[in-house]
């Protein structure tokens, strides 16, 4: 099917589906919002030189004692929380997309060539994979990301903060992958076209890539769009636990455990409005990825 044609065919079902379509819409929003956030954020809260203290812990625009420059309010600083809660965004969108894009290199690679070749090959790398299924995504990530800070000097840790996160994320998050690859790439190597190109000398990596490989990715593309919505949450754990993101490079998780300490001082809109921010976002990432996986599996059609 033309890509064209696919996309009005998805197009059509989709707006059969008002709850589908409005998550899907609020999704792109917030992709939007976090992509353009350097250049459409009300204020800079990291510039210094703008930061008034006589500003901070200013609520909401629309309560008493709010100031319309600030729509969600200011923090302790007196920064622009509207501002941060953008700048948290493309964060934890950059730290998802980047940490599911490392699980699926990992794990593609990985189920491809157990799926494709078995032996000891399929052995050795479905054990590593059960071995480390043993260990919570939660826990392997803390301690991965422990390591890596272990290796750095104490000046580049800040620095290298994300990197850490993303692979962090990425490695404990790659046997799903692997095995779903697996599956699909077992049932592909059987059928009519793999024996046909084997009979004509095509070699195993062309057979592999060329052929196995694009009709094995449609579960791939489910399983990522959902376990990104699993990698924005566990580094918002991460960072609200404190092993996540830095102060200077806020997420939405971090924005929420600076948040925490001012709730009970009647401060509510500081953890509040990161905290909706979140669970939208993952709401809404959701609901695409179980849609998605309707469409893509001819099962469930």
């Amino acid at each position: 099917m033309p890509a064209a044609s696919a996309l009005r065919d998805h197009a059509r079902a989709m707006s059969l589906k008002p709850a589908v379509m409005a998550a899907t819409a609020i999704l792109l929003i917030l992709v939007g919002v976090a992509a353009l956030a350097p250049w459409i954020v009300p204020h800079d809260p990291y510039d210094l030189a703008s930061l008034d203290l006589f500003d901070s812990h200013l609520p909401p625009a629309w309560m008493p004692g709010g100031d319309a420059r600030y729509l969600f309010g200011t923090d302790s600083q007196g920064a622009d929380l509207l501002s941060l809660l953008m700048l948290g965004l493309r964060t934890s969108l950059k730290v998802g997309v980047l940490a599911v894009a490392v699980s699926v290199s990992i794990g593609l690679l990985a189920g491809l060539v157990s799926g494709y070749f078995r032996g000891w090959t399929e052995t050795i790398i479905m054990r590593a994979a059960d071995i480390q299924f043993t260990f919570p995504a939660m826990l392997l990530a803390l301690l991965i990301g422990g390591l890596a800070r272990s290796m750095l000097p104490v000046g580049q840790q800040e620095s290298a903060a994300i990197y850490i996160v993303v692979l962090a994320l990425g490695i404990s998050h790659w046997p799903h992958f692997a095995r779903l690859v697996r599956a699909a790439v077992i049932t592909e190597a059987s059928k009519n076209y793999v024996m046909a190109a084997r009979l004509a000398g095509r070699s195993h990596s062309g057979i592999l890539f060329r052929h196995v490989m694009p009709n094995s990715l449609n579960p791939v593309f489910v399983l990522a769009t959902m376990d990104i919505a699993f990698a924005i949450m566990t580094e918002a754990t991460l960072s609200f636990l404190g092993f996540g993101m830095p102060t200077s490079q806020p997420s939405l998780g971090t924005l929420i455990k600076i948040g925490y300490g001012y709730l009970f001082s009647g401060e509510w809109w500081v953890v509040v409005f990161p905290s909706l921010t979140l669970i939208v976002l993952l709401v809404s990432v959701n609901v695409f990825g179980d849609w998605l996986r309707d469409r893509l599996d001819p099962k469930l059609r």
